[in-house]
């Protein structure tokens, strides 16, 4: 790798991990386009770090009061933060019992440039329906188990490459009648375990193979991916409102069709 390629992917990693554009989308394309090989393991756990970074120091605050609130819930003292803790902790489960169950099919089936295509134009679609038939008449303090679960099985939907994590998420929580902001807070602090989860067993396969890298890059990636995505999400949490998920469908649909356009001119 070089540092071009450290930069450009590294940004990828951080506007895509937040962004409902999808991130497997954008990864395929630099190597189709300019024929570069895998990044390797240790690329990839540089930038996760950077990307969970850059979450957990951006909802520090509600991170501290969730935790907080939750060791009081084990006490009995219920609150609207501690609840909010236990429904990003349930709502993680279904994407690891997908993930162990079909990880090896996606990693067969999923990964193609027709595959990401599809689901990149299918869902980006049902993100434009869900934001256009809002209701926006809830907040998360009036969240429920059922509503959680509805939106952490959303979540495992995205193990299918193209999905995107945050659009799908988003998109069940505007089905479910929360506002934009709810909606968007809670598939990032939902991102949080996944992302952490995501990065330990790429650490943990990264022990067992090793790895001749150059950590310079990798730690440069790392920080690259954290700015990018601190930025992002504050930006898009800013904009949220104003912009609503028009121009990220109109951007999806762009993407899935040159995607299309690449896998027929192979």
């Amino acid at each position: 790798m070089d540092w071009f390629q450290v930069t450009f992917l590294a940004l990828i990693q951080g506007l895509t991990e937040f962004l409902p554009i999808s991130s497997s989308a954008h990864l395929i394309l630099p190597s189709q386009l300019f024929g570069w090989e895998d990044q390797g393991l240790a690329f990839d756990v540089g930038v996760h770090v950077g990307t969970l970074s850059a979450v957990m120091l951006y909802f520090r605050q509600d991170i501290a009061q969730m935790i907080v609130a939750w060791l009081k819930s084990l006490t009995g003292k219920q609150s609207p933060e501690g609840w909010l803790a236990w429904y990003v902790a349930l709502a993680t489960i279904p994407a690891v019992v997908f993930g162990l169950a079909i990880n090896d099919i996606i990693d067969v089936y999923g990964r193609s440039i027709l595959v990401i295509a599809g689901t990149t134009l299918i869902f980006g679609a049902l993100l434009y329906w869900a934001d256009r038939n809002r209701t926006e008449v809830r907040s998360l303090k009036e969240m429920g188990l059922k509503d959680a679960m509805i939106i952490g099985f959303a979540q495992a939907i995205a193990l299918i490459p193209g999905t995107s994590r945050s659009g799908i998420t988003i998109t069940a929580a505007l089905m479910a009648g929360y506002d934009r902001q709810s909606a968007a807070r809670f598939s990032f602090l939902l991102s949080i375990p996944v992302i952490l989860g995501a990065g330990l067993l790429k650490a943990k396969d990264l022990a067992e193979t090793g790895t001749d890298a150059q950590w310079t890059m990798v730690g440069g990636g790392a920080v690259i991916a954290a700015l990018s995505a601190y930025a992002c999400i504050h930006l898009f949490l800013q904009w949220l409102n104003r912009i609503g998920m028009t121009p990220f469908v109109i951007y999806r649909m762009l993407l899935g069709f040159a995607l299309l356009g690449v896998y027929f001119a192979v």
